[in-house]
C-alpha cells in the first residue's frame, strides 16, 4: 500500500471553499479505487494549513489513478472549483508506507 499525504497552504479566508473542495475529493478518489483517510482542517494553531491522506494498493495503482482523473470530468471541475475560489494556495505531495499494526519489541527482534 501507498499513502499519498498532501499538505496544504489554504487561504484562511476561505476555510469553507475548501472544505467543499476536500468532500468532492474524498468521494473522488474512492469512487476512483483508492480509500480517502479524510481531511483535516485548521482548528487550533495555524489556521493556513490542512492535511489530506489516501492510498492505492500500490504506486502503479496510483499512478493509473493520476492518468483517469486526467479525463475525468468530475476530477477536472474539482480543480477548476479550486482554482476558481483560490481557496488552495500551495500544497505539497510525499509518499509513505503506513505501519498499521503493533506487536511487542521481543516478538520483532
Amino acid at each position: 500500500m501507498i499513502t499519498c499525504s498532501l499538505t496544504y497552504q489554504i487561504d484562511p479566508a476561505k476555510t469553507a471553499e475548501f472544505e467543499i473542495y476536500a468532500k468532492t475529493w474524498i468521494q473522488l478518489v474512492n469512487r476512483m479505487g483508492g480509500t480517502h483517510h479524510g481531511y483535516w482542517l485548521p482548528h487550533e494553531g495555524a489556521n493556513d494549513v490542512a492535511y489530506a491522506h489516501f492510498s492505492f494498493p500500490s504506486l502503479a495503482a496510483y499512478e493509473e489513478y493520476r492518468h483517469r482523473m486526467a479525463d475525468d470530468a468530475d476530477c477536472q471541475a474539482a480543480y477548476d472549483y479550486a482554482q476558481k475560489t483560490k481557496c488552495i494556495i500551495r500544497y505539497d505531495r510525499s509518499f509513505t508506507r503506513p505501519v498499521l499494526t503493533g506487536a511487542s519489541l521481543e516478538s520483532l527482534i
